[in-house]
């Protein structure tokens, strides 16, 4: 299994150091481990993620309920950190997502093009930015290009660089698909090779091997998997993007997309669930928590 690099090893400048120390050990469990509460779906899916859930529709709603479930940060959208942020600042981190777009276009050639800065997370109080980069898809060049942008101004400014690293594409639906291991394995290589201090993923999945290259077409354990990707990842920690709703919505209640056991402890756990994006009041905290 592979072991988690502390943040002495991650080769962080003071201001990254700090705001990351203040994340993972001062919010959440306070041991490394971290659960995130991502809050960007009214623009990647649109308001329909609230209809089954209207309070969900409320910013504030959702910003409160990362203080009193204890999360480690709440990712939002610039407008959402301007307007609602302040009534709760400095009681959860936040991580400022700095590009993002809607689901209306295909995924073919996707680009979540930038509207925030790292000047403007500084200035919101932020404790890391977020940036979506999509591994695969024919638009990767200009994906690169602003991303490289990004990069330089959080080192400038010692801004904690999260990045969400999704296999989007035709090419990449011809290899396995977007969560096989193939393309989740590449897709944190890629992040770390381009910067990122944390690099977020979605679960691996060995079973899918349509058109994977060689090295992945046979047969591999979901522990394998993840222990593979956290490897590929080295010193760029790594979060696991996991849950879905079980049940109806009145239930809430979330689990993980692996059971708890199957995650290796030796890399950081960021357990964004999408129950506790709809109630985390009427949720089973227990079985979002990540493991100690």
């Amino acid at each position: 299994m592979t072991r988690r690099p502390s943040l002495a090893e991650l080769g962080l400048n003071t201001g990254k150091k700090a705001r990351l120390y203040r994340i993972l050990h001062r919010h959440g469990l306070g041991n490394g481990t971290a659960g995130f509460l991502p809050y960007d779906q009214g623009l990647e899916h649109g308001p329909r993620d609230f209809v089954a859930n209207p309070a969900s529709s409320d910013p504030r709603y959702i910003v409160k309920l990362a203080v009193e479930g204890g999360f480690n940060g709440i990712a939002i959208q610039i407008g959402l950190a301007e307007k609602f942020y302040w009534d709760y600042a400095g009681e959860v981190p936040l991580v400022l997502k700095l590009n993002g777009k809607t689901e209306i276009p295909s995924d073919a050639h996707a680009l979540s093009p930038v509207h925030a800065s790292v000047a403007e997370a500084v200035r919101l109080g932020a404790d890391a930015v977020g940036y979506t980069l999509y591994v695969g898809t024919p638009a990767q060049e200009q994906d690169f290009a602003q991303f490289r942008t990004v990069r330089e101004e959080a080192q400038r400014l010692g801004m904690p660089l999260i990045v969400w690293a999704y296999p989007r594409g035709e090419a990449v639906d011809a290899k396995g698909g977007k969560d096989s291991f193939y393309a989740v394995d590449y897709a944190a290589r890629t992040a770390s090779e381009l910067g990122a201090d944390i690099v977020k993923v979605n679960f691996p999945h060995p079973d899918k091997r349509t058109g994977v290259p060689s090295a992945y077409d046979r047969e591999f354990t979901p522990q394998q998997a993840i222990d593979a990707v956290v490897r590929s990842a080295n010193r760029t920690l790594v979060l696991i993007s996991g849950g879905e709703k079980a049940g109806d919505a009145s239930s809430s209640v979330c689990r993980t997309s692996r059971p708890v056991s199957s995650v290796p402890t030796s890399m950081m756990i960021g357990i964004t669930c999408a129950a506790c994006k709809v109630s985390w009041k009427t949720a089973d905290r227990a079985s979002c928590a990540p493991p100690s």
